[in-house]
């Protein structure tokens, strides 16, 4: 197996855990110090190993929530993958604590830096006006 399968299967593993939320087996995927570039969740801090909380909110805040891999990509060190992720949102959430009830259906960009055949960085991009105006949350202001 090469380096490139290996950053495959983590990527795969990741998300498989995401979607049985296995919150426990995450650092077999992640790096402890894993940066997230973007923030999983609105309000997650800006600080290295802060995706393990903020993929622990997100789970929290939908149940269910699926993340289902449409592409994957590998070469060398970095694995995109675009996905379609759909939930409800039943729990408690930094940007709207009160649960809508409310599903979702959006598609996300994925951009993952490994290291050792773990997640060392994470970017990503997702039609956020769209999961938004699906769950009926307001946009967040600047002022």
């Amino acid at each position: 197996m090469s380096v490139q399968d290996d950053n495959e299967r983590a990527v795969l593993g990741f998300f498989t855990a995401v979607n049985e939320r296995r919150t426990e087996d995450l650092p077999e995927y992640m790096a402890r110090d894993v940066i997230d570039h973007n923030q999983i969740i609105h309000g997650e801090p800006d600080e290295p190993g802060a995706a393990f909380e903020g993929l622990r909110q997100q789970l929290a805040a939908f149940d269910p929530l699926t993340v289902r891999v449409e592409e994957l990509v590998a070469q060398d060190d970095r694995v995109v993958v675009r996905t379609v992720q759909s939930g409800t949102h039943g729990g408690s959430h930094p940007r709207m604590p009160e649960p809508t009830g409310r599903s979702f259906e959006n598609e996300a960009i994925w951009w993952f830096t490994l290291d050792g055949g773990k997640i060392s960085q994470i970017r990503g991009v997702s039609d956020r006006l769209g999961l938004f105006l699906q769950l009926g949350w307001d946009w967040p202001r600047t002022d």
